[in-house]
């Protein structure tokens, strides 16, 4: 790994980071939040750009860029952005514990949305335009922004996205992948954009219709309210929520092809299909299930069942009511949904559903392959054959992340004592979700989680978002041989 070229292409990172951490202070200002809290986004601003600058001015410029590099600044990127990302919430003191701002600013940047964080409506307005600006940027991803804003990048940019894009495999909507970058951002702030008008319709202010937004697109949850979008019980506002966190988790090319025109490019992929196949089923299912033995109107329980069920499907975690109160089947359906998540190239989380799509396939083909030994058959996607090694890599992938969850929820269930609250916090960081059950629900947070635990989970947040392989191959030794 060339590590000077990737402390460059971190430099650009920290730069960008802290020009948001400006535009909050801007906020700040602007809404007259306390001395402590504009002095504390100056401050983390002026340190960050500052110590950019230096990474920039300090090593070379990078015309190339090996997938080892790509992985590098990857990996190493989205450390050092989470780090200084905390910054803004330590030194305001809206958070004491370096910890929890660790914790925090990682679960921002993954847009997993799992708060430390208590009474937001007292928390200073610069620091939740922080918090939300980093579901923003974590969104699509610090490291496209940075494709997209630096084409010296060349050849070396797709390094980069194979690195930091989700899923099996990586669609160009464009030759070049900086064109890519920039029309995936281009559709990504279009849709914000669009959230937070109809957002600011429906009753809230520019603000919050900022922040929300912000927060649904990249299906990070983090809200400016401690009851989250419960607290303006607006059928509107969840109806314009589901939406929109419905649209964040679907694969953002398919959008692409409909602002050209393309809509029933929607209908012919068959990853959507299932997706939308599973949401529907899911909503129904859960609002039947919800219906008589925790809500007498049928109409409450399609209401809460749709939004609780597309909030956790769509790994966007906002919350109208307290869903760790409903049935047993019911929790059992959103732990399986908040396991499988999104699309692939979506701000979702989770397993992702293409993956699930090949996986659901694979044993009716190895059924028919042994039936017929001597046969060539292929899973298919749609009407496209599956390479076999793109099939092995995703029923790995499928195991990895089972086994790894496994794993992590054994070492939660010995910190906590508690096996639900243990499995569900597991789940709900490493699929990108926020709010699990137990001591994780809803209506409460991670501040009760031990630093060793918390420790755990930011590992299960930075390994759900940058897929395992990105994070793990780091530790092999072969990595760091030149």
């Amino acid at each position: 790994m060339n590590s000077r070229a990737v402390f460059h292409l971190i430099a650009h990172l920290l730069i960008v980071i802290g020009i948001g951490m400006a535009v909050c202070w801007g906020i700040a200002l602007y809404f007259d939040d306390p001395w402590q809290t504009q002095k504390a986004l100056a401050l983390s601003a002026a340190v960050t750009l500052l110590i950019g600058l230096i990474l920039k001015v300090s090593t070379p410029r990078v015309e190339d860029l090996s997938l080892r590099d790509g992985i590098g600044v990857v990996t190493f990127g989205w450390l050092t952005v989470a780090l200084f990302g905390a910054l803004p919430f330590l030194l305001s003191g809206e958070i004491r514990d370096p910890t929890g701002a660790f914790f925090e600013s990682v679960s921002g940047f993954t847009t997993t949305g799992a708060s430390v964080m208590n009474n937001l409506e007292a928390v200073a307005r610069g620091v939740l335009f922080w918090r939300a600006l980093t579901h923003f940027l974590g969104g699509m991803g610090v490291l496209v922004l940075c494709v997209a804003i630096l084409p010296f990048l060349g050849i070396g940019g797709m390094s980069l996205y194979r690195a930091e894009v989700s899923g099996p495999t990586k669609e160009r909507l464009t030759p070049r992948i900086a064109s890519t970058a920039k029309l995936l951002w281009g559709v990504y702030v279009l849709l914000c954009a669009a959230n937070a008008v109809l957002l600011r319709f429906g009753g809230m202010t520019w603000f919050d219709a900022v922040c929300h937004a912000f927060a649904t697109i990249a299906t990070g949850g983090f809200s400016t309210r401690t009851a989250s979008i419960g607290a303006y019980n607006s059928p509107y506002i969840e109806a314009v929520t589901v939406f929109f966190m419905f649209v964040g988790a679907t694969n953002f090319a398919l959008h692409y092809g409909a602002l050209r025109g393309k809509v029933l490019g929607y209908f012919k992929d068959p990853e959507f299909r299932l997706y939308l196949g599973l949401w529907l089923l899911s909503c129904l299912a859960v609002s039947w299930n919800i219906w008589h033995r925790v809500y007498d109107s049928a109409w409450s329980a399609l209401r809460n069942g749709f939004f609780s069920t597309t909030s956790l499907l769509c790994t966007t975690g906002f919350a109208t009511v307290d869903f760790d109160l409903w049935p047993a089947m019911s929790k059992a359906w959103l732990l399986v949904l908040m396991i499988l998540g999104g699309c692939v190239g979506s701000t979702g989380g989770g397993i992702k559903q293409m993956r699930t799509y090949i996986a659901l396939k694979s044993p009716g083909r190895w059924a028919r392959v042994f039936m017929q030994p001597q046969a060539v058959i292929q899973v298919k996607m749609g009407a496209t054959p599956v390479p076999d090694p793109i099939v092995l890599q995703v029923m790995g992938y499928i195991v990895l992340y089972l086994l790894m969850l496994a794993l992590a929820a054994l070492a939660m269930t010995i910190l906590t004592g508690d096996i639900m609250t243990s499995f569900a916090s597991v789940i709900a960081t490493m699929g990108g979700v926020g709010p699990g059950f137990g001591q994780v629900g809803p209506m409460q947070n991670y501040a009760g989680i031990p630093d060793v635990g918390k420790g755990i989970l930011i590992l299960c947040m930075l390994l759900g978002r940058l897929e395992f392989y990105t994070l793990l191959v780091v530790f092999l030794p072969r990595f760091w041989k030149k």
